[in-house]
């Protein structure tokens, strides 16, 4: 039944706080639902008509409200609905930490604060095929409505952990190589870069904090084009995490 306790649970869902006390995030579109519904325990739905004619169904056991657009509109968290809000459990996080680290190519996050910055991270992730993302506790908080809109179905494949990421690094072995991003790296195009190992993208308007900088063991810097030329001063935190992997996925695939 369409109710105000569910609408106000909806609108609590749009603050942190009410996310980590209800343990619960909400996903919008037919696209995203559709791709996280198959990953992410669904308690509630409510959606249109319109989503049920195109082929949206109700998974069982699943509590679902069918309400007009304008209803929907009036407890969307986006500025424009779209035929579908759906509410999710936030998964326990039990991912082993270093090893994975060791195994393969990860993404860490020091500080970023954008919410639509980690999400297309995320997104890029999922692209280049990076499973794990790996958060200070100081980063935006990947279920919040924009960043999970914003990795356009990225978290149904790609697993975001919140840790205490100096002490993290500090637990790596010796040989998990950990690429920092800096302005004062080595230029990423003469890099000879492992297909395994941590990638660094660090604050938006700090970059990289000092303690995690001092465990990074090879420091990387995207040249800007020509070298001579005055250009701006730094590039986008997820521009510069899809430039990052493209090349290090480059060097792979040359292999």
């Amino acid at each position: 039944m369409w109710t105000k306790a569910t609408q106000k649970l909806i609108r609590s869902l749009d603050t942190r706080k009410g996310r980590r006390k209800e343990r619960l995030f909400v996903a919008e579109g037919p696209k995203l639902v559709g791709e996280l519904l198959g990953h992410y325990a669904c308690v509630h739905i409510i959606a249109t008509d319109e989503w049920r004619a195109a082929g949206g169904s109700v998974p069982a056991g699943v509590a679902c409200d069918w309400v007009t657009a304008d209803e929907l509109q009036r407890v969307s968290l986006q500025v424009t609905p779209q035929q579908v809000l759906a509410i999710f459990r936030i998964p326990d996080d039990s991912a082993p930490q270093a090893a994975t680290m060791g195994q393969q190519l990860t993404i860490a996050l020091d500080n970023v604060q954008d919410p639509g910055n980690l999400g297309t991270i995320v997104r890029l992730a999922d692209w280049f095929g990076v499973q794990d993302i790996w958060c200070s506790i100081g980063t935006a908080d990947i279920w919040s409505p924009k960043a999970v809109q914003a990795t356009m179905g990225g978290l149904a494949r790609v697993r975001v952990h919140y840790v205490d990421l100096v002490q993290l690094l500090q637990s790596l072995p010796p040989e998990v190589p950990v690429y920092g991003t800096s302005l004062q790296g080595d230029s990423l195009w003469q890099a000879s870069l492992q297909p395994r190992g941590v990638i660094v993208m660090g604050n938006e308007g700090n970059g990289v904090s000092a303690a995690v900088d001092a465990l990074c063991r090879q420091r990387l810097l995207i040249p800007s084009y020509p070298p001579e030329r005055t250009t701006t001063e730094s590039l986008n935190v997820a521009m510069a995490t899809g430039i990052v992997l493209a090349e290090f996925r480059r060097q792979q695939s040359s292999l």
